[in-house]
């Protein structure tokens, strides 16, 4: 099986590629020892051609792929799209538009929750694909047939996913509905995530202004290092040790020395010593500058049991309009209209979300409609008639 090593062959497939209305795509990718991922194969295809492209290959330009990926007349075809999207920005420093992700569009199209490539193309098209493979080691050459015909698997089959799921949304009028996820994984501030957010990754653990500022700023510390090194972040610090610096507060590396979540030995390197600058610093922030902790959302007594209502008519009306749940509306989304009503500003209650949904719940929460057992069935009834 043909993989494109060479410039002039990249070229001229992805120059085909351009002539398409879509293109659908995947990646392999290893990331378990950097930071970054490091991509190791490149599938493509189209109706009547497919190609395979080795990134690893020595002085291949992949400009003609980013290319391919930023050109707005060829819609680009993923499954699960955010880690080969993330790829494609740290890469070729852009998103790919247009993007048509199969996974969101399965959803939309009630094939569930956050549905495999394989359970939708067997569901779709009836071959059940060889999975055997999934955890190789894509850094290898050469790769084997084997290993090239199970990657290229993951764009063919996709072709009469996307083409199915297409129609589909296109015959329900559902196509708006999918524009809106798109935006979101099209959106540059996506992937772009500040060092300065780090923190907001992890689970809060803290109950003081000032432990907050010191999390925040070996947080972000910490994800520099990552980048820098390239090294995934909890090769630099685990999680643990950020919450018991924040806790904690080392002034210098005595105290650092004596935490159990660092290494034995490692407040003496150069690393400790820059994070101990960081800390120092954290601590320096004067209290009026802190930073405000998190509000965490309580809802008044008694929401509980609406929230279980809505919980019961989001499930009615996913399965009555053959979606999956979270489509419609989160389980944050049910909490906030349980507690806050008409003024909760959660996606549930806006745009098409509302018309599906929202607007049932309000009526629901105002006592409007209500919910029977009948037949052996759950169903909604209007309590005004």
């Amino acid at each position: 099986m043909h993989v494109i090593t060479k410039q002039a062959e990249l070229e001229t497939v992805i120059a085909a590629f351009e002539k398409a209305d879509f293109v659908t795509v995947d990646t392999e990718f290893i990331r378990e020892t950097t930071f970054w991922p490091v991509l190791c194969l490149i599938q493509m295809a189209t109706p009547g051609m497919s190609a395979l492209i080795d990134p690893l290959s020595p002085g291949l330009d992949l400009k003609p792929f980013f290319r391919l990926m930023g050109n707005e007349k060829v819609v680009k075809v993923f499954h699960a799209a955010r880690q080969d999207i993330e790829i494609i920005v740290h890469l070729g420093d852009l998103v790919p538009n247009p993007l048509f992700d199969t996974q969101v569009a399965a959803m939309v199209c009630g094939f569930g929750d956050a549905v495999s490539y394989d359970q939708l193309v067997q569901k779709i098209t009836g071959v059940q694909l060889d999975k055997s493979l999934r955890f190789t080691d894509w850094r290898q050459r050469p790769l084997s047939d084997k290993q090239l015909e199970y990657a290229l698997a993951d764009v063919t089959h996709l072709i009469d996913v996307y083409l199915h799921l297409k129609t589909q949304l296109e015959r329900e009028n559902r196509a708006h509905w999918l524009k809106e996820e798109m935006e979101v994984l099209t959106s540059r501030g996506t992937y772009d995530i500040r060092p300065e957010d780090a923190w907001k990754r992890l689970k809060m653990r803290v109950r003081k202004p000032q432990e907050l500022a010191v999390l925040q700023a070996v947080a972000a510390w910490r994800e520099r290092e990552a980048r820098e090194r390239d090294v995934p972040r909890g090769r630099i610090l685990k999680d643990d040790a950020l919450y018991e610096i924040a806790q904690q507060q080392p002034r210098d590396a005595a105290a650092l020395g004596r935490l159990r979540t660092t290494p034995k030995g490692w407040e003496r390197s150069s690393s400790a010593a820059s994070l101990l600058e960081t800390v120092n610093a954290a601590l320096a922030i004067p209290k009026d500058r802190l930073p405000k902790l998190p509000k965490s959302h309580q809802p008044p007594e008694g929401t509980g049991a609406a929230a279980e209502l809505l919980k019961v008519l989001l499930r009615i009306i996913a399965e009555r309009e053959g979606v999956a749940p979270k489509v419609l509306a989160s389980s944050d989304d049910v909490d906030r209209i349980a507690a806050e009503g008409e003024k909760a500003d959660v996606p549930a209650l806006h745009g098409w979300r509302r018309a599906v949904f929202g607007e049932a719940a309000l009526r629901l929460i105002r006592g409007e409609i209500g919910i029977k057992f009948e037949k052996r069935r759950i169903a909604l009834f209007d309590l005004n008639c």
